[in-house]
Formats: C-alpha cells, structure tokens, sequence
C-alpha cells in the first residue's frame, strides 16, 4: 500500500497532539528498556563531558551490537536517574535519544517499522498509531 502523500504532515501533526498530552518523566520507558545508537560524535561529546576518555567510556559503557553499531551494555540506561526518570547527560545526550521516538522526522515513510516498534515502548507512539488506525476505521 503506498502511503499518502502528506504522510508526514499527519504524523506531525498527530506527534504534538500527542506530546501536548504526554510527560515523558512520567514514563521512561524508552531510557529503561532500549538502547539509542551511539554516533561518533556523540561518544566523543559525551566523554568529554564526563571528562573521560573516548575508550575509557566505550568500554564502561558501550557494545558493538550485531549491527555494528555502538548502543549501550546494560538496560536501564546507566545515565536515566530512576527516582524521576530524569537524563544525567541530557544536555549532551546522544542523537538519537534527542529524535526519539521520530515520529516528528521527514520521510516517515521509511520509518514505519520503526514506529510500530517503538509503539510498543512509548506510550505517546501507541496513541498515535490507535488515531491512525481509528481515522483508518472511520474511512472504510
């Protein structure tokens, strides 16, 4: 099935619709159960950061998965502080946690497994896929 043309007008609308209604501090679902792709130049910010060298952080924190890409060795996030889901390194957290859960990006299109994914950890995502399915319903 192609998708329609202003497919990603309608996630990003749906995205701040749902994000007006959501406290991501209420969850942490993404920082207690996923891993974001550490870059390069996130891990060299991020060590810098903790005043750390770039192969001292890798190796406390960071595998290479089957991928071949950085993500973390443990889950929940070693920076998620767990009394208020709250980011230790959130000023220079990595890429992929400031995208998270792309649902507000261009070309939605080639990230819809992704999406339906990340449906099933965030709670904002699930709304936003049961409007498209609802909308969907209301068509037929």
């Amino acid at each position: 099935m192609k998708p329609p043309k202003d497919l990603d007008q309608q996630f990003h609308v749906a995205h701040n619709a749902a994000f007006e209604r959501t406290d991501c501090l209420d969850c942490g679902n993404c920082c207690k159960t996923t891993s974001p792709v550490f870059k390069r130049r996130d891990i060299t910010r991020i060590a810098k950061s903790l005043r750390m060298k770039i192969s001292a952080f890798s190796a406390q924190y960071l595998r290479m998965d089957e991928e071949g890409d950085w993500v973390l060795q443990t889950a929940p996030c070693p920076f998620l502080q767990l009394d208020d889901n709250t980011c230790g390194i959130y000023d220079d957290r990595p890429q992929a946690c400031n995208e998270y859960p792309h649902t507000n990006r261009k070309s939605m299109s080639g990230v819809l497994n992704l999406t339906e994914q990340n449906a099933q950890i965030c709670p904002a995502v699930s709304r936003i896929i049961q409007g498209f399915m609802n909308a969907a319903e209301v068509r037929k």
